[in-house]
């Protein structure tokens, strides 16, 4: 529930799209987006995942898949009713790798 440490994972010019039609073109778009999300509907909350699939696609260039969604700091595991699968572009910026987009949709109920 850190904005900050949230957004400073994404280049400058990253992305986030979310269900709801969010889309944030920039690191403090997002950074925006989550100090209110964070202050509001996702208060004392958490965002986990657990990778499904890794894919390098050059030697400054990832694509991850996630499974995980959101969680309350007091829960161990994310309610099946809102799990997502998301899709991370991750690219070499410097020495350190960031997130360039990321983009989550909801596991359909089985």
């Amino acid at each position: 529930y850190d904005a900050d440490a949230f957004a400073d994972v994404f280049t400058a010019d990253g992305s986030m799209i979310l269900p709801g039609g969010i889309y944030a073109t920039s690191r403090e778009q997002i950074r925006g987006f989550m100090r209110a999300a964070f202050a509001g509907p996702y208060q004392r909350t958490q965002v986990v995942g657990e990778p499904i699939a890794i894919r390098r696609v050059g030697d400054d260039v990832a694509v991850v898949t996630t499974q995980g969604g959101v969680r309350g700091v007091e829960e161990t595991e994310v309610a099946p009713e809102k799990l997502v699968r998301a899709t991370w572009v991750i690219t070499r910026d410097g020495d350190d790798w960031r997130l360039l987009s990321y983009q989550n949709t909801p596991v359909a109920a089985a």
